[in-house]
């Protein structure tokens, strides 16, 4: 994260007694990336946060499996024909993933489990509906249109709104940590002036969350696989943090699209990055304004990267005649030059003409630069005529 944050009740200095109101001492826990070498928060609990009493391990479903995209092609996935299979953690359909990143669907309107994933960062786009992401650091209301990032080893659960009806979400699990991109931010870490959104765009946790409980289970993703501890109490017992590590929530309409004469390339829309791939939000902006311009993506060959892009709102100018909508996915691999759909470019050149000046599509898109293989969740929604529409 790039700005120190404090969140209730913490000792003056570091590493030293820090007392409860009955004289006992609180338990300190630092939670930190890349050893001791990255940023880091430190968390005062009420209880010890190592004292479990039960493990076991879980068994993952065969729908992780993962299939090469053979033959080459791209392909069109429509998550709306994707059901409910649990909650907002158990419940993912994986899409899509290699060794950098995983991407997966879900849809429910019940609370996850506790969980905490020390593989690496998540990063998970709310498409539809409302859910209060509870952890450690405390609570973050969330809704459509938002990006909330979990930093790893965060133990948290997702708690849809009962009146909001089912949640819709795109997880992005990354093998590693995710980030605002690096020339966004000052050598210092903070935003500087011409980076698409700043600190003052960024919601985190305000006020701790303490819950009682005895015997509580985690669910737990590590190399190794996934394993159900039992706590001896519950975990959210913290009663205050801080540091430069925590989660937070993004709206993607609080994004400020980089605008030019002529069409710009997908990196001036990246809001984050991972290991090997980069997250990228496709705002609502005026048309590029040359007056000889072609305000729609030129033709272009993914040389090193695989594009995966989901429709999140508006009207796909570029895309029509293809069946794109809100809600689907598409997936143009390396290998592949894909551009507008057969007559989009005369038909926004019309438009512009008749006065039309700023777009209305919103996509979250994820760019990869090792080859994405298939999920059964995707498979199991696959447009199978969308890889032939450009030739109609």
């Amino acid at each position: 994260m790039p700005y120190y944050r404090v969140v209730g009740e913490v000792p003056r200095k570091r590493h030293v007694q820090f007392r409860r109101p009955d004289g006992g001492l609180y338990a300190e826990e630092l939670m930190g990336e890349e050893g001791f070498s990255s940023d880091s928060s430190l968390l005062y609990h009420r209880y010890l946060p190592t004292a479990i009493v039960k493990a076991e391990a879980v068994e993952p479903g065969t729908e992780t499996r993962l299939e090469p995209n053979l033959p080459l092609s791209p392909r069109h996935f429509r998550t709306q024909e994707l059901a409910s299979a649990g909650d907002l953690v158990t419940g993912r359909m994986v899409l899509a993933g290699n060794g950098d990143v995983r991407l997966s669907y879900a849809t429910s309107d019940r609370p996850s489990e506790l969980y905490r994933n020390s593989m690496g960062d998540e990063c998970v786009y709310v498409q539809r509906g409302r859910v209060r992401f509870e952890s450690t650091y405390g609570v973050i209301e969330a809704g459509e249109g938002d990006y909330i990032v979990v930093p790893t080893g965060t133990i948290h659960r997702w708690v849809p709104e009962p009146t909001g009806g089912p949640v819709n979400v795109l997880a992005i699990e990354a093998a590693g940590h995710i980030r605002p991109p690096k020339r966004y931010l000052s050598q210092y870490g903070q935003f500087l002036e011409h980076a698409p959104y700043c600190e003052r765009d960024l919601r985190a946790p305000a006020e701790p969350l303490v819950v009682e409980g005895e015997e509580v289970p985690v669910l737990v993703r590590t190399r190794g696989g996934l394993t159900r501890l039992v706590y001896r109490n519950h975990p959210f017992d913290v009663v205050g943090w801080d540091g430069y590590l925590y989660p937070f929530a993004f709206n993607i309409n609080d994004f400020e699209p980089i605008v030019k004469k002529t069409h710009a390339p997908p990196p001036v829309h990246q809001t984050f990055e991972g290991p090997g791939f980069v997250v990228c939000s496709f705002c609502p902006r005026p048309l590029d304004y040359h007056p000889e311009a072609i305000p729609i993506p030129y033709n272009h060959h993914n040389v090193d990267s695989d594009e995966f892009m989901f429709y999140v709102g508006g009207d796909y100018s570029a895309r029509a005649g293809s069946g794109i909508d809100v809600g689907s996915i598409s997936l143009h691999p390396a290998g592949f030059t894909h551009g507008p759909q057969p007559g989009a470019v005369e038909a926004v050149i019309d438009a512009v003409a008749r006065g039309i000046t700023t777009t209305s599509e919103m996509a979250v898109m994820v760019d990869t630069f090792r080859p994405l293989d298939l999920g059964q969740g995707a498979l199991s929604c696959e447009d199978p005529g969308y890889a032939w529409t450009w030739a109609r």
